[in-house]
């Protein structure tokens, strides 16, 4: 097949969108596929185009078997609703004029977590008539909402018919999980135009390993326990919690115990300075680092740590670093609930407590620093069960048989309902 993907976010950016774009698209690649990505230069989280790049109106070049084009777009930080609105409609108008001029493809795939990129999508579906597959990820403006407490009525009244009018518009829905899955149908998504497939782990750069010395000697993590908190440092992660989990365990006088936040964005540097004004110095922030050097680092610590504030629009997240840090044996303490509890508790790979609650951090960290036999019974549970079930080839494998239905005009699901229907008849008979 031709793919024609957008996303906001690619190689070398390391936060979960472009993960899984570059996952996949490389991976369909190396199959023999056409792929073409257009994206913006490389800039998150902090609206600074990485070294080696430039934000140029366009340009081209090949990773790993994808043909990539880095188009202009107005740079913002990853904080202040108003500047990011407009780098994600610079992106939106770029997008669409960059791929108005790529090679004609079989199908073209946009995926959020801001939706003006999917309206990229429609746009040169219908002006190029090609199908369109629409990669749900962020259920938006839901998270705006729930984030920035926008309130503007007017303003809601026109995303949200936008949001419908997309829906409507794309030919077929990916998503990764249940949990948004319903809230489309929710939305009036019929449940034969939604797929699911969810965030994995790439086997071949997350895999259990010896700790590296480089990586314990930076962040001096040669004794006690050190729990691991990976991704973006930004307002829906409700890291306040681990300064307040820090704290208590500093005046329990619990100094063999260490929190390692490590990442970038918007609220990062305010944690470190609240952090530095409270003398926590078992707490380390690392800032940005390169998506390769994240199972060296894994690899050095005891424990991780996942993390959302506590919100109803949370309950449907499946935060894709819960499958690295399983991939790497590691025992994960998760502050999220719903669905990801969910797979947790089913996968055994972990310890549960409430977001935003500091006590029960505390708690699950002194468990496992005092019983390290548990650590690695969790550990080991977690990576049989995301290896068995969230294998990235094996995904980007399904998501390749619901494109190749959709350029034939197949609806996925009816293929699926028609053989359920045949197993009922044949029960029945």
């Amino acid at each position: 097949m031709r793919i024609l993907f957008l996303t906001h976010y690619f190689h070398p950016e390391g936060n979960a969108p472009a993960a899984r774009a570059y996952a996949n698209c490389r991976r369909w690649a190396k199959l023999g596929h056409q792929v073409d990505v257009i994206t913006s230069a490389p800039n998150v989280p902090d609206g600074v185009v990485y070294e080696g790049y430039r934000n140029r109106i366009c340009r081209t070049g090949l990773i790993d078997g994808v043909r990539v084009t880095r188009v202009w777009t107005y740079l913002a930080a990853n904080r202040g609703l108003a500047r990011r609105i407009g780098n994600y409609l610079s992106y939106m108008a770029s997008a669409t004029l960059a791929g108005m001029a790529a090679r004609r493809p079989d199908v073209v795939i946009a995926t959020s977590p801001q939706f003006f990129n999917g309206w990229a999508g429609v746009v040169l579906s219908r002006l190029r008539r090609i199908p369109f597959v629409l990669e749900i990820r962020d259920m938006w403006p839901d998270s705006i909402v729930a984030l920035e407490g926008l309130k503007n009525q007017r303003l809601l009244r026109i995303l949200y018919g936008l949001e419908d009018r997309m829906y409507r518009a794309a030919d077929h829905i990916v998503t990764v999980g249940e949990g948004y899955q319903r809230d489309l149908c929710d939305k009036g998504v019929a449940r034969r135009r939604i797929s699911i497939i969810p965030n994995g782990v790439d086997k071949e750069l997350f895999s259990p390993g010896e700790p590296q010395r480089a990586a314990v000697e930076k962040y001096c993590l040669k004794d006690g326990f050190t729990c691991a908190y990976v991704g973006t440092i930004g307002m829906a992660c409700g890291l306040d919690v681990v300064l307040d989990a820090a704290g208590q365990l500093r005046q329990a006088g619990r100094h063999d115990v260490r929190f390692l936040l490590v990442g970038d964005g918007a609220r990062r540097e305010e944690l470190q300075q609240r952090a530095l004004a409270e003398g926590l110095d078992n707490v380390v922030f690392t800032g940005r680092v390169a998506r390769e050097q994240v199972p060296e680092i894994l690899a050095a610590v005891d424990g991780c740590f996942v993390h959302l504030r506590k919100a109803d629009l949370f309950k449907r997240v499946l935060p894709s670093k819960i499958f690295e840090m399983a991939a790497m044996w590691k025992p994960i303490i998760l502050g999220v609930e719903g669905c990801a509890a969910e797979l947790l508790r089913e996968a055994g790979g972990g310890i549960c407590i409430e977001p935003d609650n500091a006590g029960q951090l505390v708690a699950a960290v002194k468990l496992l620093a005092g019983d390290p036999s548990l650590g690695r019974s969790l550990g080991n549970s977690g990576h049989r069960y995301v290896m068995e079930h969230y294998d990235r080839d094996t995904l980007a494998d399904n998501y390749l048989g619901v494109l190749a239905r959709i350029t034939r005009g197949e609806q996925p699901q009816d293929r699926e309902q028609k053989h359920e229907d045949n197993q009922r008849r044949r029960r029945a008979a």
